[in-house]
């Protein structure tokens, strides 16, 4: 499939954020249909409760406004209890694959809301935490879902160390965020470039890399960033989108690239305005850089 076929969106563009007091939460269904006047083509599910899963209306309901699900993001605290995160991915995997989705999105919680603290772990927690992410790939497949680790700020798999713990001590593949990652101190294109056969995943996002400094340097907290404009559309920030498609694709990468904006909200946008117009922009970036790639190719 082409690139502009496996191009998706996630409800945190819009704001819309499992984190406790994270801001304003527009309604699903403005942002979903947004998302298909876009142009996208699925979507991540977003918080537990976001989509009708009670209601077990979560197909008919993107149907209705032309998306698929791709799969969803799953925080679980890993380097304790490893039989209670697993059953967290089980229930997760079996959620998101009985709506269509195949991607369970694993983050490395660290038991506290939010994503402006960091934990260390001693060596034994990280023997269960890679142990308990190998043991999370087979739980997922045997649902027929794939299990893909996502480092992410506020999380304890955040910086090139502890990615490096995850690549060198397990299995499992990866969710390229190329936001998390350059903010966590870690250059997503020399990551896809030297690890591309463990990438199962894109969050495509870009950054201001002077904002991003900035919190890795203890000056601003994550969320306060976010609110001074840390995210930016794709082509606007300091990420190498071009490299990072060109090394994935080159590579034989078939997955979805996910456009993410993480974005806090004080209060509902007109209609037209705020966050559509930036994944827009990124989704016609993401086209254009892809479209030059298979001219360069052919």
């Amino acid at each position: 499939m082409s690139i502009e076929q496996r191009i998706a969106g996630a409800p945190i563009s819009w704001g819309v954020c499992e984190v406790p007091g994270w801001g304003h939460q527009i309604a699903p269904e403005r942002v979903f249909t947004e998302m298909r006047d876009v142009g996208l083509a699925a979507t991540e599910a977003g918080p537990a409760d976001f989509l009708p899963w009670a209601d077990g209306e979560v197909s008919a309901f993107l149907a209705q406004r032309g998306l698929g699900l791709v799969g969803g993001f799953v925080p679980a605290v890993l380097h304790r209890d490893r039989d209670a995160a697993l059953a967290d991915v089980r229930e997760a995997a079996r959620r998101l694959v009985g709506a269509g989705g195949d991607v369970v999105v694993l983050a490395a919680a660290t038991g506290e809301h939010g994503y402006d603290g960091r934990t260390e772990l001693s060596g034994a927690e990280w023997e269960v935490l890679t142990g308990t992410l190998d043991a999370a790939m087979d739980v997922g497949a045997g649902l027929g879902a794939r299990v893909v680790l996502h480092p992410h700020m506020g999380t304890l798999v955040e910086g090139a160390d502890d990615v490096a713990r995850v690549l060198d001590g397990s299995a499992i593949p990866l969710c390229v965020d190329t936001g998390h990652l350059l903010i966590g101190g870690v250059d997503p294109y020399e990551l896809v470039r030297d690890a591309v056969s463990r990438v199962a995943h894109v969050h495509f996002k870009d950054v201001d890399a002077a904002l991003a400094a900035r919190v890795r340097a203890g000056e601003l907290t994550y969320t306060t960033a976010i609110t001074q404009g840390l995210y930016r559309a794709l082509g606007e920030g300091d990420v190498d989108v071009a490299g990072i498609v060109t090394a994935l694709e080159n590579y034989g990468y078939a997955g979805w690239y996910v456009l993410e904006q993480d974005l806090v909200l004080a209060e509902e946008p007109p209609a037209g305005a705020g966050p559509v117009r930036d994944v827009r922009a990124s989704r016609d970036l993401l086209i254009s850089v892809g479209t030059g790639f298979a001219a360069n190719r052919g």
